[in-house]
Formats: C-alpha cells, structure tokens, sequence
C-alpha cells in the first residue's frame, strides 16, 4: 500500500568531522527541513555498499552530498547509475543535491568536472530560467534567491535531454530536471545557517590557501528560505505519489 513507503536517502558520504562527531549529517537535516515525521524516511548508505531496498517501497528518493568525487568513478557509483535510472523509469521521485545533483547528470550521460575557478562555497544567489517558470517545483519562486554551496566539481555538461532551470553567477548549472519528476540542486537546500558557517570555518585554512577570505565568505552566510521551500515542495510531492 502507498501509505507505507517511505522516503528514501539515498547517502553518498557523510558530513565534515565537526558536525558528524556532533552526531549529525546529511539524513538528518533533510529529515528536519522537510517539516515530516522521522519515519517517513528511511536512510541506506552507497559509499558503505548497504542493500538497496525494493523500489516498490519507496514514495521518492533523495540523494545526498558527499566529499568523494565523481570523477573517482567509485564502483558504488554505478550500483547508484542502474538503480536511479529504474526509478526514474517507474516515475518515482528523485532529487539529487549537490553530489547527488552530479551523480544524475552523470548516470544520464552528462558530465561532471573540477569548477574551472575553483571552490565554491558559502551562501551565493542563484538565477532561474524561463523553462524554471513552468516546472512544478520552481514556478512559484522569485527569479533571484540565496542558497548554499559547497562543491569543487559540478555538472560541466548536462545530459542531452535535461532541462536546465538555475544557474549561478560563475555559469556552473545549480539546477535541472529530467522528464517530470527528477531533479538535480548543486546547492544544499537541508544546510541552515549555522551548518554553512561550520562548513567554512572548518576548511578555513585550506579556503585560505586557495586564495579565498574565510571571514569575508563566512560574514556573507545569510539564510536560505526559499531553498528550503523547495525541498518540502519536494517532499510534498513524495508524499503525494502513488506509483507501484
């Protein structure tokens, strides 16, 4: 029955050492954001080669960020490749952020890359485009917004069928949509304030040694409202599907 399947996260890596010896990560801020009950989700670890469970109990899938990258072409990820393309086939949900966002532009033929001016990290404002007007999860947010990055690759060329709906200043494509129910963030819509600030206070002197201002990115963290819409939007529709 629908009213038993769960969310699933789908993760690819944990979070930086400060946040996990805290005893948090990634599951955890998308199961707060997305304003459902805990037991709504269930979580299964790719990079530690956990069992996938039956698609057939699942509302929708969320695939997370990671440290690993996808250039490495990790075997995990081709286990992730097969069963992401089957739920797409069955019309299931799927959104992939930030790794996540990279892994579904390379399952389906596009390609990812080091970003040509390095790190990106911090809270940044995104541009949507015209084709964002009429997607079912965008169409009601304002053309301009803030979200929060954390990356040093992105998608460098989307699949030949994607639909791309966000950028960033830099070019990099924050945002497509595959068919009518797979999406893929660069950004982070489960990261608050506080996590984005620890995400650049944590790698301060490697930031430093890349050229960039820890202080100044950090003092520009502001929240991310409209991100976070997005992904209970998302949820939403999770909990509105009723595909076998």
């Amino acid at each position: 029955m629908s009213e038993n399947k769960q969310i699933l996260i789908l993760k690819t890596g944990h979070t930086i050492a400060g946040l996990l010896d805290a005893g948090e990560d990634f599951e955890d801020w998308f199961i707060d954001c997305s304003g459902l009950k805990e037991e709504l989700f269930i979580t299964k670890s790719l990079h530690l080669e956990e069992d996938l469970i039956d698609l057939g109990q699942i509302r929708a899938i969320i695939v997370t960020g990671s440290p690993a990258y996808i250039t490495d072409e990790a075997s995990w990820n081709f286990i992730a490749a097969n069963y992401i393309k089957e739920a797409h086939q069955l019309g299931i949900p799927i959104l992939g952020v930030c790794y996540g966002h990279q892994l579904l532009a390379w399952t389906f033929g596009g390609k990812v890359d080091f970003n040509a001016n390095g790190r990106s990290i911090g809270t940044i404002q995104i541009n949507l485009t015209e084709l964002a007007k009429r997607d079912h999860l965008f169409k009601v947010l304002p053309e301009r917004f803030s979200v929060h990055v954390s990356h040093q690759q992105s998608v460098v060329k989307l699949p030949a069928d994607a639909v791309k709906l966000a950028s960033g200043r830099s070019g990099i494509v924050q945002a497509f949509r595959l068919g009518n129910r797979t999406w893929g963030v660069q950004f982070h819509p489960e990261f608050s304030k506080r996590i984005m600030q620890k995400y650049i206070d944590e790698r301060r002197i490697t930031i430093e040694e890349e050229g960039l201002d820890p202080v100044r990115l950090s003092s520009q963290v502001s929240d991310t409202p409209r991100s976070a819409y997005l992904f209970r939007k998302f949820c939403q529709l999770a909990m509105d599907n009723n595909s076998n």
